[in-house]
């Protein structure tokens, strides 16, 4: 069976273009909360192609990343290379032999949620020195609020023709930190909105896993449902965006 955590490694460039972003507002309290500056050293996992990474190296911070996609790698050393505290590492997280109390921050816009819960909590909590924090965020989109009756029609789709091959099943919980030694410094949210056309949309859900994967005999028939749905609804469907953060202290 394919590795589910390099199914992004197969589109890295409209991986890069269309994954979404996260607000500014969130990076701001990062940089403030865990007071990241150029005596710090910092690790995010999972960087895909940069969307949470430019922030911290513009703090001047020793940054380092580990990416497990060559392809993504790619992208996000072309993109960042030219920062001096830019260091990349193309390798596995679960098992790189970092060296432990090295990192006061590591962090990871929803790449961590793809390993191993008690492997990640635990070497986490191995590599943070004394007093550092680990920073866990995502997004979660909601496009039922701003379009009810485009949301409907767009689950019957669902419902008739979306048969991935490899489904999306979680089971990381942002929550479990405690359990592992680490204490819950603060957990709060961000907000932001979006929208696209018909097109676009197509293109941006192409970019999540189980769309990737999903069955070639069902990618016509559901694309090209979406699309009339949007079309339908005036060629526009928008999203009200939360920004989840979840930030643990050693």
């Amino acid at each position: 069976m394919q590795d589910k955590r390099l199914v992004f490694d197969t589109i890295p460039e409209r991986f890069d273009k269309w994954r979404g972003r996260y607000c500014p507002e969130l990076f701001d309290y990062l940089v403030k909360a865990c007071g990241l500056n150029r005596d710090k050293r910092c690790l995010e996992i999972g960087p895909g192609t940069g969307q949470a990474t430019e922030f911290a190296l513009r703090t001047g911070c020793e940054y380092c990343a580990v990416e497990l996609g060559p392809h993504l790698a790619a992208v996000l050393r072309a993109k960042f290379g030219r920062y001096e505290n830019f260091h990349l590492i193309q390798d596995d997280f679960e098992t790189h032999p970092f060296e432990p109390d090295s990192f006061d921050m590591i962090y990871s816009a929803a790449a961590i949620q793809w390993l191993d819960e008690t492997v990640a909590y635990q070497k986490c909590a191995a590599l943070l020195r004394e007093d550092g924090y680990l920073a866990m965020f995502f997004l979660r989109g909601d496009y039922q609020s701003p379009n009810p009756a485009l949301y409907e029609e767009i689950q019957r789709v669902y419902d008739a023709h979306f048969v991935s091959s490899i489904p999306y099943d979680r089971s990381f919980c942002y929550e479990a930190g405690e359990r592992y030694g680490l204490r819950l410094a603060a957990k709060t949210e961000f907000y932001g909105k979006r929208s696209y056309t018909a097109d676009e949309y197509i293109e941006y859900i192409q970019t999540h896993s189980d769309h990737i994967l999903l069955r070639e005999e069902h990618r016509k028939p559901f694309f090209d449902g979406i699309r009339r749905a949007i079309l339908r609804h005036g060629n526009k469907i928008e999203f009200r965006d939360t920004f989840p953060l979840y930030l643990y202290q050693k």
